[in-house]
């Protein structure tokens, strides 16, 4: 006897999926730009300080982290790859390897804030209360600028911890993949954002 309900039809929607998140990651780069406009603005106007300020970072570990990020974003294209061409194990290997760098990532930058804020160089510090307006304008800038960009790579770890456990479920597999590329795409823009901050907060004089 043949069944009085129709089968079950599953919508998917992995364009419109995409498309909106091309579109998310277009406000978000007018965000970031945005941001970097004030910085340019201040440096312009504070030039002298603002290049002095910026001596008390750490340009190996600016560089070491711009070398991890982008090493990240080359695993997790090869892991979507992968997923893509139905090799599961070497997927998750290479989104395992992704995850580790950007907690690499994330431990250099805390080490990072750690030392600022023992040395008392950060906003509201005694120290700071002490230094001219560029000074205070640029650690503030700083702060805030890797603070955001570090909760959007925490954001972004998640969201490749959550694929790591469907792709090991098999949620998603060679045809379902949008949460991967998804975000994959969404990792890209973190390490675009640092590629922007690196420059501008460590090496332009």
């Amino acid at each position: 006897m043949s069944s009085l309900h129709p089968p079950l039809i599953e919508h998917r929607d992995d364009l419109g999926s995409r498309m909106g998140m091309w579109i998310f990651l277009f406000t978000e780069m007018f965000f970031f730009g945005g941001l970097f406009i004030v910085y340019t603005v201040y440096r312009s106007i504070y030039p002298g300080e603002f290049h002095a300020a910026a001596l008390h970072l750490n340009t190996v570990t600016g560089a070491i982290n711009t070398c991890v990020l982008i090493t990240s974003s080359l695993t997790v294209s090869l892991a979507l790859a992968a997923m893509q061409s139905g090799k599961r194990n070497r997927a998750l290997g290479l989104l395992g390897v992704t995850m580790a760098l950007a907690l690499l990532f994330l431990g250099n930058k805390l080490a990072e804030w750690d030392h600022k804020i023992i040395t008392n160089l950060y906003p509201g510090s005694d120290l700071m209360l002490t230094l001219s307006h560029g000074y205070i304008l640029y650690f503030g800038l700083y702060f805030f600028l890797t603070g955001l960009h570090a909760l959007h790579l925490i954001i972004g770890f998640v969201l490749l911890t959550i694929c790591f456990f469907r792709i090991q479920s098999g949620a998603i597999n060679t045809d379902r993949n949008a949460l991967l590329v998804n975000s994959s795409l969404y990792w890209h823009l973190v390490d675009l954002i640092w590629i922007f901050l690196f420059p501008l907060l460590y090496l332009i004089p």
